[in-house]
C-alpha cells in the first residue's frame, strides 16, 4: 500500500507544480489525489514527490510530476473522452488520465510492465483503465478511434497511422525528436482541414520501439 504523504510534503507537490505554470484545477486534483509513492520502486519511495524522473523496471523511467501534469493539461480532458496511452510504464500517467476522462487503453510493450501495473490501478480503483501488452506503433484496428491519444516515450516522428486514430476534433501529445538527446512535446489537433501542430516544451523521454519485448 501507498505510504501516507505528511502535509508539508503533500503541499509543497502542489505548490511545485502551481509555481510552474500547472493551473488546471482538475488536473491539480488528480495528482494530488494519486499516489506517486505507489508507482515508484521501493528504494525510490522517499524521492517519490521530488519533481523528477526516477527508474523503474526494463530499463524506463516514470516521468517527473511536472511533465505528467503538464501533458495531462495540454490533453484538455473531458468526462467523456476515450484516450489511448502508448507506454503504459509505471501506470501513473494512465492513473492520472483515469480521473479525468471516461476511459483510458494504455499499451504497454514490457509484460512486466503491463502486469504491474495492471496490479497497481485495480488496487487503487482505476476501473476505467485498460492495460494491454502491445506494440505502441501497430495498435490493433479494432481499438477504434480515440478523442485523446498521449505518448509517453520518444518517437522519432509521430506515425501518420497514429495520427489518424485521432477523432474529429482530436488531441494527440507525444514527444518527438532523436532517441538519444532531447525532444520536443508536439501537440497534433485534428481538423477539417487536416492537422494542427505546435511546438510545446523540450523533454527527455526514452525511445518508443516497435514490437513486443522478448524478455521482461
Amino acid at each position: 500500500m501507498s505510504t501516507t504523504q505528511n502535509p508539508p510534503r503533500q503541499m509543497m507537490f502542489q505548490l511545485s507544480l502551481r509555481r510552474r505554470g500547472i493551473s488546471d484545477q482538475a488536473v491539480l486534483r488528480a495528482m494530488e489525489e494519486i499516489p506517486r509513492d505507489m508507482f515508484v520502486e521501493a528504494a525510490d519511495r522517499a524521492h517519490a514527490y521530488r519533481d523528477s524522473a526516477l527508474g523503474i523496471a526494463c530499463g524506463q523511467t516514470i516521468s517527473q510530476p511536472f511533465v505528467v501534469a503538464y501533458m495531462t493539461e495540454q490533453l484538455q480532458l473531458q468526462q467523456n473522452h476515450r484516450v489511448l496511452e502508448i507506454g503504459t510504464g509505471s501506470g501513473y500517467q494512465a492513473a492520472i488520465l483515469s480521473r479525468l476522462c471516461g476511459h483510458v487503453l494504455t499499451i504497454e510493450r514490457y509484460r512486466t510492465l503491463a502486469d504491474r501495473a495492471r496490479a497497481r490501478l485495480a488496487e487503487l480503483g482505476c476501473d476505467n483503465v485498460e492495460v494491454t501488452l502491445g506494440d505502441g506503433f501497430d495498435v490493433p484496428a479494432d481499438a477504434g478511434n480515440f478523442d485523446r491519444i498521449i505518448v509517453t516515450a520518444a518517437m522519432e516522428q509521430i506515425p501518420d497511422a497514429l495520427a489518424q486514430r485521432l477523432k474529429p476534433g482530436g488531441v494527440l501529445i507525444a514527444p518527438v525528436g532523436p532517441h538519444q538527446g532531447t525532444q520536443t512535446l508536439v501537440r497534433l489537433v485534428r481538423t477539417d482541414a487536416g492537422f494542427e501542430r505546435k511546438q510545446l516544451v523540450d523533454v527527455r523521454f526514452v525511445p518508443a520501439l516497435p514490437g513486443i519485448a522478448r524478455e521482461l
